[in-house]
């Protein structure tokens, strides 16, 4: 009986465990080629595509992400490390959102930002950044930046213990879908010609 027991507790805590341990999976060689790769040199291992940050003669109007994931680097397969530089131009802000793989350590570069995530008890932790200091943001959990400098520009650096962490914008995520306005409504107690204003104003950017 006792044996049974331990059995299926075996067998029910085996979904637990496999989530416990998700994220990038370890390889068996030293590195990945894809498949239509046929020679690898030194180049394989360089990513040039933020040059454009060195060569760039006006800062974006925009809040700007320029990713080094392994779909724009191909040789970060398998290695669990990514980058992200993200550029802030005045009072800009990089919406809520969570990266479902991996925690994320960011760096500031130049400027002063603020900066939050929410836990699971829904504790807000907040910090104003300046340039030189770093934060992290605990894997999966809500966060956010904010340039609040209405004058100056803002640069920062994101390392992710993930080749491809993922990134869930909670704006288009729940109001950029196909989410029905009713349901959406009734989730944050409010009426569908709110839901679809808030539609409205994302489709618009």
């Amino acid at each position: 009986m006792a044996l049974n027991v331990f059995i299926s507790l075996l067998f029910s805590s085996l979904p637990i465990l496999q989530i416990a341990l998700a994220g990038d999976p370890d390889i068996l060689t030293d590195f990945i080629v894809p498949e239509n790769q046929n020679t690898v040199d030194g180049n394989f291992f360089t990513y040039t595509g933020m040059r454009v940050i060195v060569n760039e003669t006006s800062f974006p109007a925009n809040f700007t992400v320029l990713k080094a994931t392994m779909e724009e680097f191909p040789a970060l397969n398998g290695q669990s490390v990514s980058y992200a530089l993200l550029q802030f131009p005045a009072s800009s802000v990089n919406p809520p959102h969570t990266h479902p793989r991996s925690a994320e350590l960011l760096f500031l570069a130049d400027g002063n930002l603020e900066v939050g995530f929410v836990d699971t008890t829904n504790k807000l932790f907040t910090q104003s950044l300046q340039s030189g200091d770093m934060f992290i943001f605990p894997k999966g959990l809500v966060h956010y930046q904010y340039n609040a400098d209405t004058n100056h520009p803002a640069i920062a650096i994101s390392a992710f213990g993930s080749a491809n962490a993922g990134t869930v914008s909670i704006p288009k995520t729940l109001f950029a879908t196909d989410i029905d306005d009713d349901i959406l409504a009734k989730s944050f107690k409010t009426d569908v010609s709110t839901i679809q204003a808030l539609k409205a104003g994302l489709a618009s950017r």
